[in-house]
C-alpha cells in the first residue's frame, strides 16, 4: 500500500468488522494484513483486513463485480486535529459511518501505531509490513501475566523462543528464568548466558519429592497395590523424618508427609524391614518386599543417582533453589534444565517437582522480597494435555496452580508447543499474550482462534502461509496485535533443532568404524 492511497469506501459496518467496496482501480493491491484508515471525522480508526472478496466475478476476469475488503478494526485516535502526531488507543469509541473513505494506513501512520511504548520494552523482530519499524513486546505485562509460544514442528518456534528470552535478558541482566529442555537444544544457544543442568550434575534429592510423587516413584502401578504399599510408605518415612530432625538438633515442628526435610532412605529400609517381621501371614510381606526392592533397584541404578545417590544425607535445600533459581544469578541468569537424559519413567516427577519447588519457594518469600522467576515449559503438551486422563496429575497441577496464581507472587509462565489442540484450554487461557507461528492443522488453527481475542481474527488467516521466523502476537504484552518476523540469529545463537539432513548424510559413505560401539558405550552408561 502506498502513502495516503484511497482504497475506497464503507459500505457495511458489525461492531468492529467493516466491509469497504474497493476501488477497482487498486484492488488488485490490497493484500490480507494490511493495516488501512478510515475516516469518521470525529476520529481516525485502524484496522488489518481480515478478507478479501470479489462478487459476481466471471472468468476471464474483468471490471465487472463489486470488489470487497473485510476490515477488523484494533484501534482509534481522537486527535484528529493532529494527524501527524496522535496518539493511538486500543478499542473503537466512535464506529465509522457508511461511506466513509477507508485509506491505506501510511508509513508514519504505522510508526505511530507501533511506536516505542513508554513502558519499558524489548525489540523481538520487525513489523510486517514495514520491516524498517521495530516490533516490540512490553516486559512487565509480557512476563507478569504469562505467555505462550504455538507453532508447528519447522515453523521456527525453538528460535522464537531464544529471540524473546535473549531480549529479556539483554535489557535485564539480574533476571531469573528456569527453561525445561526436553530435547538439549537450547543450552548450546544462550552461551555464557546460561547454566546448563544435565542429569549427570543435577542434585534434586528425594526427600524433595511429595507424597504423591514419592509414591509414583517407589510404589506399584494401579490399586489396590499402590494405595497399600503407600500407606505403609507413609508410616516409614514419617518416622524417619521425625528421627533425622531430631538426631540433627533440629525443631521437631508441625511435620507432614509433604514437608521437604532431609530423611534417611536406609533408615526407611530398616523401618521396612522391621515392619515386616512383625507379621504372621507372609502373604502379608509382599508390599513390604516390593518396596524394597523398588528402592534398592532405584539406589543401584546410576540413572537415578541425581535424586538416590549419595549415602550420606544433609539439608542442602537452599543450596538446590539457589542453583536452579540463579540466586543470585553471578552472570548466567537463566537455568537450561536438559531433561532428555532423565530416565522416562521418572521425567515427570523431576518436572513436577520443579515447578512445585519454584512456586512454593515464591509463595513462602516475603511480600516484596522475592525474586520474581520465569518457567518457560518446552513441549507443554506433555505435561498438560487437554485431555485429563492423559499425563502425570501433579506436574498438571503444580503447572495449572503456577498459570492460575503465579502473578500473584512473582512467577510468570511460558508455554511452548507445537500441538496447540494437545494442550489444555484452560490453563492456556491463562496466558496472556499469545505469539502464533505457522500451523497447517486445522484443529489447531481452530483452538487458536478461540484463544485469540475477537479483534485479532483477521490475522489469523495468515497462519498456514506464514514463512519460518514469522508470527503473529496478540495480547497483553504488545500495544497493538501484530505481524512480524523475528529478528536472525547467527550460527551458534540458534538452538539445536535442525532435523537431519538425509540427502546429505546418504550421499556420502562414512568411514568411521568405531561409530557403533562407541554409541553402544554412550548407550550403555548413559552418556549424552
Amino acid at each position: 500500500m502506498g502513502e495516503e492511497k484511497a482504497l475506497g469506501f464503507v459500505s457495511a459496518t458489525a461492531g468492529a468488522t467493516v466491509t469497504a467496496t474497493l476501488d477497482p482501480a487498486v484492488a488488485g493491491t490490497v493484500r490480507l494484513g494490511d493495516m488501512a484508515r478510515i475516516e469518521t471525522g470525529k476520529s481516525l480508526c485502524f484496522g488489518l483486513v481480515n478478507r478479501l472478496m470479489w462478487e459476481n466475478a466471471a472468468f476471464p476476469p474483468s471490471g465487472g463485480g463489486r470488489r470487497l475488503a473485510e476490515v477488523v478494526l484494533l484501534g482509534e485516535t481522537l486527535d484528529v486535529d493532529r494527524p501527524g502526531n496522535f496518539a493511538f488507543q486500543r478499542g473503537v469509541s466512535i464506529s465509522p459511518p457508511l461511506g466513509a473513505a477507508v485509506l491505506a494506513a501510511s508509513g508514519r501512520d504505522l510508526r505511530l501505531i507501533y511506536a516505542m511504548p513508554s513502558s519499558p520494552s524489548v525489540r523481538i523482530g520487525s513489523l510486517h509490513q514495514d520491516p524498517g519499524i521495530e516490533a516490540r513486546v512490553l516486559v512487565d505485562e509480557l512476563l507478569g501475566k504469562h505467555f505462550s509460544i504455538l507453532g508447528t514442528t519447522g515453523s521456527g518456534k525453538s528460535c522464537a523462543v531464544a529471540v524473546v528470552l535473549k531480549a529479556v535478558l539483554a535489557a535485564h541482566v539480574h533476571g531469573h528464568i528456569v527453561l525445561l529442555d526436553p530435547h538439549d537444544e537450547y543450552a548450546a544457544a544462550f552461551g555464557d548466558m546460561a547454566l546448563s543442568v544435565t542429569p549427570a550434575d543435577l542434585h534434586l534429592p528425594y526427600w524433595l519429592l511429595d507424597f504423591e510423587e514419592m509414591t509414583h516413584v517407589l510404589c506399584s502401578e494401579g490399586q489396590p497395590y499402590r494405595e497399600v504399599e503407600g500407606n505403609i510408605l507413609k508410616d516409614a518415612v514419617l518416622t524417619a523424618k521425625h528421627e533425622f530432625i531430631t538426631t540433627s538438633g533440629g525443631e521437631d515442628f508441625n511435620l507432614t508427609i509433604d514437608t521437604p526435610t532431609p530423611f534417611r532412605l536406609l533408615r526407611v529400609v530398616e523401618l521396612l524391614k522391621v515392619g515386616m517381621g512383625r507379621l504372621d501371614k507372609p502373604e502379608s510381606s509382599i508390599p513390604f518386599l516390593r518396596l524394597l526392592n523398588r528402592i534398592d533397584s532405584l539406589r543401584r541404578d546410576r540413572r537415578f543417582a541425581f535424586m538416590f545417590g549419595g549415602l550420606s544425607v544433609e539439608d542442602s535445600m537452599a543450596e538446590v533453589l539457589s542453583r536452579l533459581l540463579r540466586l543470585p544469578p553471578e552472570g548466567r541468569p537463566l537455568t537450561v534444565i536438559n531433561l532428555a537424559g532423565v530416565p522416562s519413567e521418572i521425567v515427570d516427577v523431576v518436572v513436577s517437582v520443579l515447578c512445585r519447588l519454584i512456586f512454593d519457594f515464591a509463595l513462602w518469600s516475603r511480600r516484596g522480597e522475592g525474586a520474581p522467576v520465569l518457567l518457560v515449559c518446552e513441549e507443554a503438551h506433555r505435561y498438560v494435555p487437554r485431555d485429563r486422563s492423559l499425563g502425570f496429575a501433579p506436574t498438571r497441577k503444580a503447572v495449572a496452580r503456577i498459570a492460575k496464581e503465579g502473578r500473584k507472587y512473582g512467577v510468570s509462565l511460558g508455554l511452548v508447543t507445537q500441538r496447540p489442540s494437545e494442550i489444555s484450554e484452560s490453563i492456556l487461557s491463562q496466558t496472556s499474550t499469545l505469539f502464533a507461528m505457522r500451523m497447517s492443522n486445522e484443529a489447531d488453527q481452530r483452538f487458536v482462534t478461540m484463544a485469540m481475542p475477537e479483534n485479532a481474527a483477521g490475522l489469523l488467516s495468515v497462519l498456514p502461509s506464514l514463512r519460518s521466523r514469522e508470527g503473529v502476537v496478540v495480547g497483553e504484552g504488545v500495544a497493538v496485535p501484530m505481524r512480524f518476523r523475528f529478528q536472525d540469529l547467527g550460527e551458534t545463537e540458534r538452538p539445536r533443532s535442525d532435523t537431519a539432513k538425509f540427502s546429505e548424510a546418504w550421499s556420502r559413505e562414512s568411514s568411521d568404524k568405531a561409530f557403533v560401539p562407541e554409541t553402544i558405550h554412550r548407550w550403555r552408561r548413559q552418556i549424552r
